[in-house]
């Protein structure tokens, strides 16, 4: 299987099936990819000078009606059911990345709404 091939795969993997290769990895070969992602954070910091553009969109914690933020995260990713009850379930974790600051606070008001807790990162 070439690089190309990989990365054409990871394409079409939704939020929770990345999750859990990178737990996998981790566990297959016993590292953490928690240190690449505090280098990118830190480098990420340095560029905040500049005025983001870009946004993930982070669901903190689903409060009372997970039913609702279930159907808003479905609405929102076009995720299955499962998944999007999935991904609910384990907040915290990213619902979207690298969205346009607009649709990123759509996003955050619409969720909100359902009584979920979000931060745009």
């Amino acid at each position: 299987m070439t690089k190309e091939q990989i990365i054409d795969a990871v394409k079409e993997m939704s939020v929770l099936e990345l999750n859990e290769l990178v737990k996998a990895i981790e566990e297959e070969f016993g590292v953490s990819a928690a240190a690449p992602v505090a280098a990118a954070g830190a480098a990420a910091g340095a560029e905040a000078e500049e005025e983001q553009t870009e946004f993930d969109v982070v669901l903190e914690d689903a409060g009372a009606s997970k039913i609702k933020v279930v159907k808003a995260v479905r609405e929102i990713t076009g995720l299955g059911l499962k998944d999007a009850k999935e991904l609910v379930d384990n907040a915290p974790g990213t619902i979207k990345e690298g969205v346009a600051k607009e649709e990123a606070d759509q996003m955050k008001e619409q969720l909100e709404e359902t009584g979920a807790k979000i931060e745009l990162k």
